[in-house]
């Protein structure tokens, strides 16, 4: 599902796919007091998927994993959870959901065991033999207490809980936070690994861009509580380019060559070392169509992943 990039971001769910949503939001809102956290938020999730979820801190990610999870209400907004209306059903719902918190707060007396015993009696899918087989494949001791684990080791410790329920739907709310590069990365192998081999969907909060350009498959990017992209990475990444030429060649409100004229909107533009920078975003009819051809003293810069995220969500 591709941005209106002219407009207001194109967010409706085609109703021909609507049955076909592990988890749909449709323009969900919510407030506290006057400081208005989700502004008609909405994204779609296929089954399967890795779905990133991805913000900047403040832009309304959790808030809205915490709506999904039943933990609040939106105040307006339709939210749909395998094909039922969320309300209809929380604790049923929330019975095939795996769930990872950014924050993992666990009695310190506990042992990896003790809290298996305690989370069981909540889901009646629970897999007494998966929870022991991934305690050992995550290298983590079944009887030791939970007050000496690392915040890695909470974290897989988290993640083990959330499959040992067999969830049609694992939420993981940016789990890595805290984690060094190491325990991220093996983490983040580890959920990968876990949706191949169970095929369950996932939905992955996060405002790490390497984290996402490692497991997902779609991704959904919210701003100021609004969902201004949702769809693959490569149209995204490939949508956007970047380009500069010396300031003293630079003829203002000029832009590089035919094809940049035809370009949706201006992202960002201004002087950087020397250069004048400007940063177009495209339909995809565009680039099909036209191949790049530049004017003199105009050439093409490299982007990451980070600077199409940084630009898209400075221009929404």
């Amino acid at each position: 599902m591709m941005m209106d990039l002219a407009g207001e971001p194109d967010v409706s769910i085609d109703p021909s796919r609507k049955r076909a949503n592990i988890l749909s939001l449709q323009d969900v809102r919510k407030s506290f007091g006057s400081l208005q956290v989700l502004d008609g938020l909405s994204l779609a999730v296929h089954p399967g998927e890795v779905f990133g979820f991805l913000g900047r801190n403040g832009a309304g990610k959790s808030t809205a994993i915490r709506i999904l999870m039943g933990i609040m209400r939106s105040d307006a907004g339709r939210i749909e959870v395998f094909g039922r209306a969320l309300h209809s059903d929380v604790i049923g719902i929330r019975q095939r959901i795996g769930y990872v918190a950014q924050d993992q707060n666990m009695y310190p007396w506990m042992t990896p065991r003790v809290l298996s015993r305690f989370v069981r009696g909540f889901y009646p899918r629970w897999d007494e033999r998966r929870f022991q087989q991934l305690l050992a494949d995550f290298d983590l001791p079944p009887k030791r207490r939970l007050g000496t684990f690392s915040g890695g080791m909470k974290a897989k410790l988290a993640l083990t809980l959330a499959l040992s329920t067999r969830p049609e739907l694992l939420i993981l709310d940016e789990p890595t936070a805290g984690m060094d590069p190491v325990a991220r990365r093996e983490f983040l192998d580890l959920v990968r690994d876990q949706a191949i081999q169970d095929g369950a969907t996932t939905f992955f909060s996060t405002h790490l861009i390497d984290e996402i350009e490692a497991v997902a498959d779609r991704i959904g990017i919210v701003e100021s509580g609004r969902t201004i992209y949702d769809g693959e990475l490569d149209p995204l990444r490939n949508s956007i380019g970047t380009w500069s030429i010396a300031m003293s060649d630079y003829v203002p409100g000029s832009l590089p060559g035919e094809f940049a004229r035809q370009h949706l909107r201006i992202l960002k533009e201004g002087e950087r070392q020397g250069r004048w920078v400007i940063t177009l975003q495209f339909s995809e009819e565009v680039l099909a169509s036209h191949e790049i051809v530049l004017d003199q003293g105009w050439r093409h810069e490299s982007m990451s992943l980070e600077d199409v995220f940084i630009a898209v969500v400075a221009s929404a």
